[in-house]
């Protein structure tokens, strides 16, 4: 077979096998290029995302591998991997394998060749994307790759080696993912590139994803639903980080004859997930979609509380920390202990709770505001606003 008919095979294959990921590949321009080893994706200034690949090394490949490969490369851009900014160039080299062992976990024909990383790390070798493939340690199966670059680094902090040159050295160009790293477009103009068509093979097809996958790219394309900044500066009534006033009595650090700057921060809050078994997987991604936003405009670490009959989990939670986060619970509901230990131990000046109201209102000293879910209890939202006022409930659509 020539290259334009392995293509054409392979593609239809993948709309057989993986409806989601052939929807997102008909998006991309699939270019043949004698520069590359293997395959890269690239992005065009004039808007295009582009899949290059090497038509010799197509040529000598099985077709169940040529689509394995493909489906590889779409992972990347599904996954959003272009908005990873690594530190130096050691680090992007950690980044690679740490991508590709999130992804050719769910790759059948890359799994049954790969090496896991702690064997890599351990016996200080690399894979070559060709022929062999970096998988997660076997204990850690599923993650995502900012956990498995926080594993790798940890590892090699513990065994005080890993020759990270070596291993680049041995993969340089099999699996080119400097295209995913490109500096020279903006990464709001490649997320607006890739987000629209993403999110529409998710509506259509992103059933037939498994579950890891699922939930990590739900979480990746939902937008948050409130307009938090205005809903934390009523909530606390003071201004948010970021609002800066001119002060005489703070000096200024570059002209002595200047006043100086002074930041308003919001006081400390905490954050209460209801994780109770009336609360479903969906409500559940769209709580943590809008915490997501409440971390990014406080711009620190909050306190996260999950409980269902009781507290199953408090943990300081910074942005993106979904990817790690682990939801414990799914027994009845009791919002009353959560909002005990957010005044009393923790002593936040307030709370914010999320559930679905099928449970009693908790009694709360300190502010307190309700995030509702779409199926919500409406006896709760009327009880919630008698007790602390109209503005004290909000409901997601």
């Amino acid at each position: 077979m020539n290259t334009e008919e392995i293509i054409r095979r392979a593609l239809l294959n993948i709309g057989k096998k993986s409806p989601f990921y052939y929807y997102v590949l008909l998006g991309m321009k699939i270019i043949p290029s004698d520069s590359i080893k293997n395959l890269k994706i690239s992005f065009s200034s004039t808007g295009d995302v582009m899949l290059l690949f090497n038509p010799k090394s197509f040529e000598e490949k099985p077709l169940r591998m040529v689509e394995a490969l493909l489906l590889h490369e779409v992972m990347h851009i599904v996954l959003q991997h272009f908005r990873i900014k690594p530190k130096n160039e050691r680090d992007r080299k950690i980044w690679d394998l740490a991508m590709d062992a999130a992804i050719n976990q769910y790759i059948p024909e890359l799994a049954a060749f790969g090496v896991p990383l702690d064997v890599l790390v351990k016996e200080n070798h690399a894979v070559d994307n060709d022929k062999l493939f970096v998988l997660p340690p076997e204990w850690m199966m599923f993650e995502n790759a900012e956990a498995y670059h926080k594993w790798i680094l940890e590892e090699m902090e513990r065994l005080g080696r890993y020759d990270v040159e070596a291993v680049a050295e041995f993969r340089e160009n099999v699996d080119d993912h400097s295209g995913l790293m490109e500096e020279d477009v903006p990464i709001e103009m490649i997320l607006e590139l890739t987000k629209d068509r993403t999110k529409k093979a998710f509506n259509l097809f992103g059933d037939t994803l498994p579950s890891g996958i699922k939930r990590e790219v739900h979480l990746l394309l939902e937008n948050p639903e409130l307009d938090w900044k205005t809903l934390l500066r009523r909530f606390f009534g003071v201004s948010i980080k970021a609002d800066r006033y001119s002060t005489p009595l703070k000096p200024n650090r570059r002209y002595d004859y200047l006043p100086g700057w002074r930041n308003e921060y919001l006081p400390k809050v905490a954050v209460v997930i209801d994780t109770s078994g009336s609360i479903v997987e969906k409500e559940l991604n769209k709580f943590i979609t809008e915490l997501e936003r409440i971390v990014d405009i406080l711009g620190e670490e909050i306190w996260l509380i999950q409980v269902d009959k009781s507290i199953t989990s408090v943990v300081k939670y910074r942005a993106g920390n979904w990817k790690d986060l682990n939801i414990v619970g799914g027994g009845s509901t009791d919002l009353q202990p959560a909002v005990d230990y957010s005044e009393r131990i923790l002593r936040v000046e307030g709370t914010v709770v999320f559930t679905d109201g099928h449970v009693d209102v908790p009694v709360a000293r300190r502010r307190i505001l309700f995030v509702l879910s779409k199926f919500h209890n409406e006896d709760f939202q009327e009880e919630a606003r008698k007790m602390y006022g109209k503005e004290s409930v909000v409901v997601l659509s």
